[in-house]
């Protein structure tokens, strides 16, 4: 059997969870902070917040913009529920976006006539590790110049809605010269189980530098926000005659913790590595597929994918592609599929979701396959999986 996604666990990993387990500090500490300072070094920003996941990422940024009751977001249709989830947690209204006709994520003009004087944010998703063209999106709300700020200190000085990005995907990808966490004006990453870096579960929050934008104001209330909204963390709490604490607002339980940290900076310290064996499994999957499959491409003249998901689209529907899915199961091949758009589920049906809005996503759903690529697969494997596809094809 050749699995779809296991996490790619090495000693290093083991050695440095053991590291904390025998520190006797476990919960949210030095290991945190280290790891976010990693974070933010990686990808060339200022500030890093670790969180429990990308979904509370996304929802803490929602909540700190004021963004609630009376709003509206822009998401896509074709994304994972947590994109949606975060926005109506908020009380705000999730207006779903099309994708581009041979693609699968949300384009400039597929937003662009949903823009309204509500429109308090726009979360673009980056599917399969391909990075959304953040500058075009950005000219169009520029342009636009749609505003919702809500008396909100951060919306009034972007003065437009806000380009988030779920980069639950995109952690080491690179567009028009930028790495992920560079391109949207906010960013949320995850680090769950299946990630190309992972911390078994786990997010983090980074953003663009801005003018008049205090990062490290806006690193402390995210922090405080993530633990009740306490104004002391565990450390200080536990120090000597260090107990007592405010708090400063109702705030929410997400913080990441040591035992989480510690994987995340063994796989940080390997991430380069493990980047070059995801590249080769795609290189071989390129070749055999030339010509005779429909892949997504992870490699440009200006970008560069991280290569999360290997996604191929097989044409038909539903059906057909199901079929497909099952014959490489029996062929002791794992696959997936990447993801149902919102309006084919029954939560997103129920709030009325149509999929009308999005025929585009309904048709690319229908004959997507995400193919196993993983840190464990060995080249024979992959070129075993590439067969077994187009022998599944005939």
């Amino acid at each position: 059997m050749i699995e779809f996604s296991p996490p790619d666990i090495t000693e290093k990993e083991i050695e440095e969870v053991c590291g904390v387990l025998r520190s006797g500090w476990i919960t949210t500490g030095a290991k945190t902070a280290g790891f976010e300072e990693k974070i933010a070094a990686y990808i060339g920003c200022s500030r890093g917040v670790c969180t429990s996941s990308a979904t509370t990422a996304l929802e803490l940024v929602l909540q700190r913009l004021g963004i609630g009751v009376g709003d509206e977001v822009i998401i896509p249709a074709y994304t994972y529920t947590a994109t949606a989830a975060a926005v109506l947690h908020t009380g705000a209204v999730p207006v779903i976006a099309d994708v581009g006709e041979n693609g699968y994520n949300i384009t400039a003009e597929s937003i662009a006539d949903l823009l309204t004087e509500r429109t308090a944010a726009v979360i673009a998703v980056d599917i399969g590790g391909v990075m959304c063209d953040y500058s075009a999106l950005r000219k169009i709300l520029v342009q636009n110049r749609v505003q919702n700020a809500k008396n909100n200190d951060i919306m009034e000085l972007y003065g437009r809605p806000i380009l988030i990005a779920d980069g639950a995907h995109s952690f080491g990808s690179a567009s028009d010269g930028k790495i992920s966490g560079n391109g949207a004006d906010i960013t949320c990453f995850s680090f769950h189980a299946v990630k190309n870096l992972t911390t078994a579960e786990g997010g983090c929050i980074v953003w663009r530098e801005k003018e008049n934008l205090d990062s490290e104001k806006l690193r402390r209330e995210l922090k405080t926000m993530s633990l009740h909204g306490q104004t002391k963390d565990a450390g200080e709490k536990s120090a000597l005659g260090g107990w007592e604490y405010d708090i400063l607002l109702p705030g929410w339980k997400c913080n990441m913790t040591d035992i989480q940290a510690a994987i995340g900076i063994a796989q940080l310290e390997r991430y380069g590595e493990m980047l070059q064996k995801r590249k080769k499994i795609c290189q071989i999957y390129d070749s055999v597929f030339a010509g005779r499959v429909e892949t997504l491409p992870h490699s440009g003249e200006n970008f560069e994918s991280n290569r999360h998901l290997y996604m191929v689209n097989v044409g038909g529907d539903e059906a057909r592609r199901n079929g497909i899915v099952q014959a490489m199961a029996e062929r002791g091949v794992c696959c997936n599929v990447h993801f149902k758009p919102l309006p084919l589920l029954t939560a997103y049906k129920n709030l009325g979701f149509s999929e009308d809005a999005c025929p585009n996503a309904i048709r690319r759903y229908c004959g997507e396959i995400s193919l196993p690529i993983h840190g464990k697969m060995t080249e024979e494997d992959a070129q075993y999986v590439a067969e077994t596809l187009l022998d599944c094809l005939k």
